[in-house]
């Protein structure tokens, strides 16, 4: 992906037109994804951690957007919850980042795919109380 290039979502242009930067894809695709039920936390790579450590390029966490001939390909890279069914919440991940990007942008999607990288087990000594 180019950081240059941008996605023209207008065809009628007598009053200009009408651009919207991936980066802009990333930011709604990872609010889309965090609103699902089941998702604890959006994940990036190393590379990402390290620039955001640094205090660059927070957003779009854990989403990558390939811009090609065919269309936009959008990976999602997240943990889940500890419990919840896997093929159940990816697909909701995808139908809620698909109707998101329907709605704001009214672009088409190619794909979306959704990488489960981690699932988080909550700490299940908070709940315990100490007989003294």
């Amino acid at each position: 992906m180019e950081d240059k290039q941008l996605l023209n979502v207008s065809d009628d242009q007598t009053l200009g037109k009408v651009e919207i930067a991936p980066e802009v894809i990333e930011v709604i695709a990872g609010i889309a994804a965090n609103e699902v039920s089941g998702v604890a936390n959006m994940r990036g790579n190393l590379a990402s951690n390290v620039t955001e450590r640094f205090g660059k390029k927070k957003h779009g966490k854990g989403v990558k957007v390939d811009l090609s001939e065919e269309g936009i390909v959008i990976d999602v890279f997240t943990d889940l919850d500890y419990g919840v069914s896997i093929p159940t919440v990816a697909q909701k991940i995808q139908d809620s980042i698909r109707s998101t990007l329907k709605n704001m942008t009214a672009l088409e999607i190619l794909e979306i795919n959704v990488h489960v990288v981690g699932i988080q087990i909550e700490d299940r000594t908070e709940g315990i109380k100490e007989n003294d």
